[in-house]
């Protein structure tokens, strides 16, 4: 077998191996001596049929079998002599498209082989750590925000006329053509306006009612409805208020506490406590990240596989463009361009990507077993009741299990760089906290 290098510029290869007939009838009949004492042919005992008639038997299917595995066995020892590894799929496609039984085979190999990465010295690093407790503020605050989640509805003085918020209950008829429609009927049904919980157009036309007051509310059901034979149809719902409530924020006491699962008050504030401040912790971790990331993109500089920048500038671009148009929910759209911000960006993400999967590799970084099943089940959990259904399609799908597994290496690499640089910490409040984080989706 002969390989040949045909292309060598920055980072693209390209090599020409031809395979001889003789070296591919070789590996033929060594495929066919290692069947042959299982076959089993009419006419003869197992494991004596000629080679000439499994030859000719089986002889063409073994041949391409033969061929691809002189293919990948040319290919597989290419890259354990150069040292190579190929930023993406290799591209090899056979040159003598006029081959028959008998000719030599003639194969192309093109690649972009992944860059040598510099060596950094992590212990140079630098790094600034943003450290937020909670304080007695924080944690009323997030005490005042769990009271008005936990809203009760008192009455309104009589007479007072429903607003946008207030809890009104009603009895009411729903028809449609002048027919009550099944599911269309409740009594005492307490609903908020403005919550969103009717059909578009319903809870708007009860703002300004008052107890006693009988209002036809009309809609027109959306043309993706759930129920198909109310689909698009305009109805008529014959309402009775029999109440209008004002929302009232729950009192801060044990009660409250104990709606939110701990024993009482003070235990409620332990655990607001401890939320916020893992809530502090994650966002002083994000900061932290960029700025590691930043350190280390102005510490590095090397070519990058043009197909890989490629590949992330379009899809920076094409996720960006349907964040600006959020209505156009498919992708019959026309190409999406990447600018030259697009590019700069593509370029950093590649690098930084190289650069990290780099250091995972020569310091033995891994994603566990237990680390990709637990990240599997946090997944699954968005799908409640068909949490086997998104197992087994993880299990199946080498893609999905990359974009699970890509993040916690990161992180684990990240994690690792920590640890050997050098980090301050500064005490910050939960302001100066946000406001870092802010400045992170500027940049």
């Amino acid at each position: 077998m002969q390989v040949t290098e045909t292309l060598n510029e920055g980072l693209k290869r390209g090599y020409q191996i031809k395979l001889t007939a003789a070296e591919l009838e070789e590996k033929v009949n060594e495929k066919l001596l290692e069947a042959q004492p299982e076959v089993q042919m009419k006419g003869f005992r197992k494991g004596k049929v000629p080679m000439a008639l499994l030859k000719k038997q089986f002889g063409p299917r073994v041949l391409g079998e033969a061929m691809q595995e002189s293919v990948d066995g040319a290919m597989n020892k290419h890259f354990e002599e150069s040292g190579d590894r190929p930023a993406l799929q290799p591209e090899v496609k056979m040159t003598n498209e006029d081959w028959k039984e008998g000719d030599d085979v003639e194969v192309s190999l093109e690649y972009e082989a992944l860059p040598e990465i510099p060596e950094v010295d992590l212990k140079s690093i630098k790094l600034e750590k943003l450290v937020a407790k909670a304080d007695d503020a924080d944690i009323d605050e997030a005490l005042n925000n769990l009271a008005e989640n936990a809203q009760n509805f008192e009455d309104r003085r009589k007479g007072s006329k429903a607003k946008d918020g207030d809890q009104v209950v009603i009895d009411f008829v729903g028809k449609v053509d002048g027919e009550a429609f099944e599911g269309g009927t409740a009594e005492d049904y307490p609903l908020v306006l403005g919550s969103g919980s009717f059909i578009p157009g319903f809870e708007e036309q009860l703002v300004g009612v008052k107890v006693d007051e009988e209002k036809e509310v009309k809609v027109t059901f959306p043309e993706q409805y759930q129920a198909e034979n109310l689909a698009g149809k305009e109805a008529v719902f014959e309402c009775k208020v029999k109440a209008v409530k004002a929302p009232k924020a729950a009192e801060i006491d044990d009660e409250l506490a104990t709606k939110f699962g701990a024993e009482d008050l003070d235990a409620l504030k332990k655990q607001v406590a401890e939320r916020l401040e893992s809530e502090y912790a994650g966002a002083s971790r994000a900061v932290l990240k960029r700025k590691l990331l930043d350190a280390l993109d102005e510490k590095v500089s090397f070519d990058l596989p043009p197909s890989l920048v490629k590949a992330e500038a379009d899809q920076i671009a094409h996720q960006l463009w349907h964040e600006e148009n959020p209505d156009h929910q498919g992708h019959d759209h026309d190409k999406i361009e990447p600018s030259d911000e697009h590019n700069k960006l593509a370029e950093r993400r590649v690098r930084l990507g190289l650069l990290l999967a780099e250091l995972g590799r020569k310091n033995e970084i891994e994603v566990t077993d237990q680390e990709m099943t637990q990240a599997v089940m946090n997944q699954a959990r968005q799908y409640p009741g068909q949490e086997r259904q998104f197992f087994e399609f993880i299990q199946q799908n080498q893609q999905m299990q990359q974009q699970l597994r890509a993040p916690i290496f990161e992180d684990k690499v990240v994690d690792y760089v920590f640890e050997l640089a050098e980090i301050e910490e500064k005490e910050v409040n939960k302001d100066d906290l946000k406001s870092a984080v802010d400045a992170l989706d500027d940049e």
